[in-house]
């Protein structure tokens, strides 16, 4: 018996059909082509997608215990609509209803926010397998949130909780589109570190930074840090920086929640031990629990780009 996640990205919409041990056997993709056309036509491109997986294994639906869609943002997992996404200017969409009427009349779908799945893949076959409570925090344009406890999603009355990135940690500071200010997405996701990068680098028109990225417009989120590894003084106050908003932003979740694993992912946790060490023992000297023999253990995410694909087809084992 298979099942199959549905990863519904800015960028791509990738679907892999898996085991029922959550095991990737079959991965495709297409561009999702954001802004460009309807929802409908990317809605019928996953059972597109869907079909031709199933086709590849030689099965039929019939061998598919569920189909989860893992969606960014607010998603009602209740009714399988998506109840409101800035991205697309979404409202009250019933993607799982209109999915299977694609799939002729396919049951049962499921959803829920992308950044939540990702969470789950991680607790059930990830870098947090078997803990049964558990955060996720995914460090890209912005910083993505995923609360599990019990090993269950944690969703909220209105299914909009695990906005994680959007905690203030640096109070009237830099303006968030949410319309906070200081929101800690604004200094730790890749795009914050991509912006200090910047500055720091039309402060510093000394530093090494410019010889890694020879213009702003080529920064990204390793120039800071592969300055920093040649001895930059300038990349190096970057890397500092970030890491100490990082370490601040994690030691709160740790606070409030006292997970068993947080997990981090994204582009930047490439850094590996570079970027894990330095903010694990920040962490630990800022959270409350410090006499504590259980501690919560930080880790950098194991499923990479499948999480939201493992987490999406997760979704229908753990309901």
């Amino acid at each position: 018996m298979y099942r199959i996640g549905i990863d519904f990205g800015g960028t791509n919409i990738a679907v892999g059909l898996t085991d029922e041990n959550l095991k990737i056997l079959f991965k495709a993709s297409l561009p999702t082509l954001m802004g460009k056309r309807s929802v409908d036509d990317m809605v019928a491109d996953m059972a597109a997608l869907c079909t031709q997986l199933v086709h590849r294994a030689n099965a039929t639906f019939a061998e598919v215990l569920s189909i989860g869609i893992a969606s960014p943002g607010v998603v009602n997992s209740e009714t399988g609509t998506v109840e409101y996404y800035c991205g697309m200017d979404l409202k009250n969409y019933p993607m799982a209803d209109i999915l299977s009427e694609k799939l002729g009349g396919f049951r049962p779908v499921y959803m829920a926010n992308d950044a939540n799945a990702a969470a789950l893949g991680e607790v059930l076959a990830g870098a947090a397998k078997g803990a049964k409570t558990a955060l996720m925090i995914t460090l890209g344009t912005g910083v993505g949130g995923g609360i599990v406890i019990d090993r269950k999603i944690y969703e909220g009355f209105n299914f909009a909780a695990a906005e994680l990135g959007h905690t203030v940690i640096e109070k009237d500071g830099v303006p968030c589109s949410c319309g906070r200010r200081g929101c800690w997405e604004k200094y730790s996701s890749a795009t914050g570190l991509i912006r200090m990068t910047k500055e720091k680098m039309e402060e510093r028109r000394d530093s090494a930074l410019w010889s890694v990225a020879p213009s702003l417009e080529k920064v990204d989120g390793r120039t800071a840090y592969t300055a920093a590894k040649q001895g930059d003084p300038a990349a190096k106050e970057v890397v500092r920086q970030y890491e100490d908003y990082l370490a601040v932003g994690l030691a709160n979740m740790v606070n409030i929640f006292q997970p068993e694993v947080l997990c981090i992912g994204g582009g930047v946790c490439g850094e590996g031990d570079t970027l894990l060490k330095p903010v694990n023992t920040q962490v630990m000297a800022e959270q409350y629990a410090k006499t504590s023999a259980r501690k919560t253990k930080l880790v950098i995410a194991s499923l990479g780009n499948d999480a939201g694909i493992v987490g999406a087809a997760a979704l229908g084992a753990s309901r």
